[in-house]
């Protein structure tokens, strides 16, 4: 093994473990106020502005914050997220994805791996921070997955870059919200 090797593999280890445990205690802590967010959206392909406030007046809010559209866990995530849709909208609950990408790439990527189920909207700087989600160094977010009761608490904050439990997790925090608020 080369020297360059042997010293190359031991630091990204450690940049590794550093991001994980920066990332799993990143996020705003369970009971706290969500910060409003009014931002371009894009569902079906068709633009909009979000406000978390008025999508609130309705029932919970999962907010989801993933890193880049049509990358493979972005993907994957959203095909989960499509699939869920009708059981979140029977607890009464919107779901909308957050990106640092350009309104024009989420629009399309609403429409394909969306599939035309829930918004997407632009994750500003300004959203990334105060949610508490920035990735390292580059102004993407992570993955994390918010559930926020219609009176601007959160219930959930999960954050994995896996995107494997988000929508589980997700959907388990407003089916307990709504069978406490029948």
């Amino acid at each position: 093994m080369s020297l360059k090797l042997r010293y190359i593999a031991p630091v990204a280890v450690l940049v590794a473990a550093g991001f994980a445990a920066t990332h799993a205690s990143a996020a705003l802590p369970v009971g706290t106020m969500a910060p409003q967010v009014t931002t371009p959206a894009v569902i079906a392909g068709k633009p909009f502005e979000f406000r978390l406030a008025d999508a609130l007046k309705k029932g919970p809010v999962v907010l989801y914050f993933f890193p880049a559209a049509f990358t493979s866990g972005c993907t994957i995530e959203a095909h989960e997220f499509s699939d869920a849709t009708a059981k979140f909208a029977a607890q009464g609950a919107t779901v909308i994805g957050l990106s640092h990408d350009p309104i024009d790439k989420l629009s399309r990527f609403s429409v394909t791996e969306c599939r035309n189920q829930f918004a997407v909207g632009v994750a500003s700087s300004a959203i990334i921070s105060a949610y508490k989600v920035k990735m390292p160094v580059i102004s993407m977010s992570d993955r994390t997955s918010y559930v926020i009761a219609p009176d601007g608490k959160i219930l959930l904050a999960y954050s994995a870059m896996s995107p494997n439990e988000h929508v589980a997790k997700s959907l388990a925090a407003v089916e307990k919200w709504k069978s406490a608020h029948r």
